[in-house]
């Protein structure tokens, strides 16, 4: 029963941290988009909320609630599968911290990309979940 509660923590946290890894670049375009300063500071407000108060706790539980998921099956450590789930998750945690640094760029206006480059960029994550979902479940090695 243990195992259950933890790995529905472990997807509720997830899910949490997917969502601001979503919209913080979608945020990312619109900002680099406006041009009044009321835009600019608006749009730096809502990034540090999210990042601040949303994608870093839910980060965080995250890996807290994998770990203990681990911690209760230690077999898995021995399968290839979790492996390369392991190399996306430090992979994403990367790409939080890239969004992290780029949301400093902003609060100190020197942001130096256009809102096109952030339409790209937004698409990162999709790729993560994509990758680490059908390794969770297919489990092809």
């Amino acid at each position: 029963m243990l195992y259950l509660w933890v790995k529905a923590l472990h997807i509720i946290a997830l899910v949490c941290w997917f969502a601001g890894l979503f919209y913080l670049p979608r945020l990312f375009v619109y900002h680099a988009a406006a041009s009044d300063e009321t835009s600019q500071q608006r749009f730096c407000v809502m990034e540090r909320k999210l990042y601040r108060g949303i994608m870093n706790p839910s980060m965080l539980a995250t890996l807290v609630f994998g770990a203990w998921l681990l911690y209760l099956n230690p077999a898995w450590l021995q399968m290839g599968w979790l492996h390369a789930k392991l190399l996306l998750v430090v992979l994403l945690i990367g790409y939080h911290h890239v969004c992290g640094a780029q949301l400093k760029r902003f609060a100190r206006g020197e942001n130096s990309r256009s809102h096109v480059f952030y339409r790209w960029f937004n698409e990162i994550p999709v790729v993560f979940l994509l990758a680490i979902v059908i390794l969770v479940v297919v489990k092809p090695f």
